[in-house]
């Protein structure tokens, strides 16, 4: 049975430096690298949360050896093989990254997951794997579940690529590509929502010694060996959203260590946006420390390479002082939930008026009030919940357990950020 979490109400300024574990797209990443490298791998401080153990298990399931030594995971590769079932739970990394291995595997793999993994579009990659001679037996959902017939090697060479729906498409095939017998000669279709995730999936490949080069169309990979690599996990700057953005709501200050100075994670921009919204953003020796000056900013914004940060900033635009224009987002209706309804529902419900677009939302904010919300499984959904409730007294959010996908402990987390609030301003 689903829980119901009363979100904290927070009148007065927060005050909090808050930790964050590594970020569930490198890790991601690392893991499907580190599974084809040629040696074992240590993985240092990657984040255990139910997305990353899901892709664990399906490397495991697969043959690879994945040990835990409490502060690593050390990956020693395999001899990939089938038959094996795969868990992808709600995870649109594992649903797509672990194909392109999967045919690799000498055996039939076959992939599902929650109920709604069943609704994430998926045609893109499997029409792309039967493009580059692999079996997939889907019968014609262009969904999960499937079953990728794996022979224990892929052709490769140019393939034309539908990542319309998802980046994540891209990046599943450029991953595996290097183990392809001719690499990977990919070309889109047509535009790809997300691209820094597919530029930090190009910057794992070089760093693990892959060549790849950018073409007019798409990327280049040749074939060739993966180097094993021994790897630090930075924070997840997306999973930094809520926390960031507390400060604003409440008029306190915010700040999250170990920020790097360069990387990959679209959740960088999260310094511009807050920004653009009134905050007042530093970079410090501590890390990086928002601060709220009393007001939320209306934003207006494209925010199609940054899709994972519309709830918490969809959140914001229902406190601002002005209403606000989110696009470049329509991919998100294909997430763990469609993102744009559910944000429409639980906006509307706490007061403010939601307009839908082809790509987006428009937000006026209204008079606030408490409202019963639903998570849609979504853990980013509770994060907005969270922000809303810190403005509005009585936001309560069902299945607030969906955080465990990417920050199991993001309820204790929060609350440990208020209670350092709490014990400053006493």
């Amino acid at each position: 049975m689903s829980q119901v979490w009363t979100t904290p109400h927070r009148p007065t300024p927060v005050a909090a430096h808050v930790p964050l574990p590594g970020s569930k797209s490198i890790t991601a990443r690392a893991l499907v690298l580190a599974a084809l490298a040629d040696g074992p791998s240590r993985i240092v401080r990657p984040l255990r949360a139910r997305d990353t153990d899901l892709m664990a298990a399906g490397l495991r399931a697969l043959g690879v050896g994945i040990t835990d030594d409490g502060d690593a995971w050390l990956v020693t590769p395999g001899r990939l093989r089938g038959p094996a079932d795969v868990d992808a739970g709600l995870a649109g990394t594992v649903l797509r990254f672990l194909p392109p291995v999967a045919a690799l595997a000498d055996g039939p793999v076959r992939l599902d997951g929650d109920p709604r993994l069943r609704e994430r579009p998926n045609a893109g990659l499997i029409t792309a794997l039967r493009d580059l001679g692999v079996p997939v037996d889907d019968d014609g959902r262009g969904r999960a579940p499937f079953t990728v017939h794996g022979s224990g090697a892929v052709r490769g060479g140019a393939v034309t690529v539908d990542a319309s729906e998802s980046s994540q498409i891209v990046s599943g095939l450029l991953l595996a590509a290097a183990r392809f017998t001719d690499g990977i000669d990919l070309a889109l279709a047509g535009g790809v929502p997300s691209m820094p995730h597919v530029e930090m999936t190009v910057v794992a490949l070089r760093e693990h010694g892959v060549a790849v080069a950018a073409t007019d169309r798409g990327w280049r990979v040749s074939p060739g060996p993966v180097a094993a690599l021994d790897r630090v996990v930075e924070p997840d700057l997306s999973n930094a959203a809520p926390f960031l953005a507390a400060a604003l709501v409440t008029g306190g200050r915010v700040t999250v260590p170990d920020w790097p100075a360069v990387t990959t994670q679209p959740g960088a921009q999260l310094d511009r946006l807050l920004a653009a919204m009134g905050a007042e953003v530093q970079r410090t020796p501590d890390g990086l420390q928002v601060t709220g000056t009393g007001r939320v900013a209306p934003l207006v914004a494209d925010l199609g390479d940054v899709g994972e940060l519309t709830p918490v900033l969809a959140a914001l635009c229902a406190l601002a002082d002005g209403p606000s224009r989110l696009t470049g987002i329509g991919h998100l209706r294909g997430h763990e939930t469609d993102r744009l309804q559910a944000l429409d529902e639980v906006l509307t419900a706490v007061g403010a008026r939601v307009r839908q677009l082809p790509d987006g939302l428009e937000i006026e904010p209204g008079p606030l009030r408490p409202a019963l919300v639903d998570s849609y499984a979504d853990h980013r959904m509770v994060h907005a919940a969270a922000i809303l409730g810190l403005a509005v007294d009585g936001v309560r959010v069902s299945g607030p357990e969906a955080v465990t996908k990417t920050l199991p402990d993001f309820r204790e987390r929060w609350a440990g950020m208020l209670s350092a609030a709490a014990e400053v301003a006493s």
